[in-house]
């Protein structure tokens, strides 16, 4: 099954929300939907990313896996961008709607 990834840029937190709990949260999000290969936070540009990789069949299921997640982070956190691509050998492509 094809990799592919949701990228998340995070700003600020909801009120209450511990900061240690997002990125769980968004990986648990994912794995209720399919099998989460990694998950990790970084900071580019002095702006938290959250990236979630799993598998799915298609893109319309990747889709969906990032639906999950980033509705799920937006719970907890604002999330001002968001892109899901896919990987094809050793790039990481858009995928589009």
């Amino acid at each position: 099954m094809p990799s592919y990834r949701v990228t998340m840029t995070i700003g600020l937190l909801h009120r209450g929300v511990n900061p240690s709990t997002v990125l769980p949260a968004a990986g648990a999000a994912a794995a209720e939907l399919t099998e989460v290969e990694a998950q990790d936070l970084t900071v580019v540009a002095g702006q938290p990313r959250i990236v979630v990789r799993y598998v799915a069949e298609h893109d319309d299921q990747a889709r969906d896996v990032a639906g999950r997640v980033i509705g799920e982070v937006t719970g907890l956190a604002q999330v001002s961008a968001s892109v899901v691509t896919r990987r094809e050998g050793a790039r990481w492509l858009p995928v589009t709607a």
